[in-house]
């Protein structure tokens, strides 16, 4: 944690949070604790990794040097491209702004001006800390679904929620409910970004209905994502899926736009449970955790910026010298 503090800023989450975070993810198979900012041969030859891979972003050390400098000297470096338009820089900037913008439906050239500007520092916008505008399409989709469907002798289980800034607490519920049955299959159904605004009020949800799909299909305990799920749980929902039990957390039970439970046709059949898992930590609370340190994340983003476009710069310079030397030598 200091590690991180030292070179980016301040983090969100905590050191054990995060690493449960991880862990959680269905495409990690080892987590190293305490890994070190700076990638090294070293730590990778010590967990036996053949090479490193990280986004077409660039990370610096707090006194401007590219992290992976090292690795990428020896070929040992991989790079990928980072899913556009999600960034923790415009997550941080919805929380602060309080806006709507972002919601599925909606489309703002406010919003986006905000946004550029609370990840902008004085300097400019850097393309890697600047907010863009995330596209959802269906390979996307496939890329993070299962695709597997439930096999005979599974448990289906039905849960729903916005479940937005999918955090530990959502981890801790879905990994909870994992374990009520030696073979389950858990369906997740997430609400339109419209009905988690109209239970939860103010700019709720965080993310919209693309993103959150995205987050949840991501947890390893997740079989599959039902998109735009109705709040309220009805008859033919149960029989479609094939439902064997529906579970939700401790957390507050809104009632439909009727007034009535959501959750009354599962009682009623005697398949609802609620499940406890221990962790009482909600999107509120990730919310309030931004809030109390406004003014460190934003300078974070400032800092962070400022540092980029610095290598941009330097990048540029190399590339006009290298011109300018092509062209003597061929004069």
């Amino acid at each position: 944690m200091e590690e991180i503090s030292k070179h980016k800023g301040p983090p969100v989450f905590t050191q054990q949070e995060r690493y449960k975070m991880v862990r959680a993810i269905k495409w990690v198979d080892e987590l190293v604790e305490g890994a070190p900012y700076v990638t090294t041969l070293q730590t990778l030859d010590k967990y036996s990794c053949d090479f490193c891979v990280h986004g077409d972003d660039i990370t610096l050390t707090v006194d401007g040097k590219d992290t992976y400098e090292d690795v990428k000297k020896t070929g040992r470096y991989r790079e990928c491209n980072r899913t556009q338009g999600v960034s923790t820089t415009d997550l941080v900037g919805r929380m602060l702004l309080m806006t709507k913008a972002h919601h599925s439906n909606i489309a703002s050239s406010d919003y986006q001006q905000h946004t550029d500007n609370f990840g902008k520092g004085p300097r400019g916008s850097s393309p890697w800390t600047g907010v863009s505008q995330f596209l959802q399409t269906s390979q996307k989709i496939i890329q993070f679904a299962s695709g597997q469907e439930p096999q005979p002798g599974d448990t289906i289980i039905y849960v729903a929620g916005a479940f937005d800034l999918f955090h530990i607490g959502h981890v801790d519920f879905l990994e909870a409910v994992h374990k009520l049955s030696e073979k389950p299959y858990i369906i997740v159904g997430l609400h339109f970004d419209q009905e988690v605004n109209r239970y939860k009020g103010k700019n709720y949800p965080i993310m919209n209905i693309h993103e959150r799909t995205l987050s949840v299909l991501a947890c390893r305990h997740v079989s599959e994502v039902v998109i735009g799920a109705p709040y309220t749980i009805t008859k033919d929902l149960l029989d479609h899926f094939k439902v064997d039990l529906v579970c939700h957390g401790k957390t507050e039970v809104f009632p439909d736009r009727g007034g009535y439970d959501p959750y009354a046709v599962p009682k009623k059949k005697g398949i609802f449970r609620t499940v406890d898992s221990g962790n009482s930590l909600t999107t509120d609370n990730i919310v309030q955790r931004i809030i109390k340190n406004r003014l460190l994340y934003e300078a974070r983003n400032q800092k962070k910026e400022a540092k980029e476009l610095a290598v941009i710069q330097a990048i540029k310079s190399r590339e006009e010298e290298k011109a300018k030397e092509r062209t003597q030598a061929v004069a």
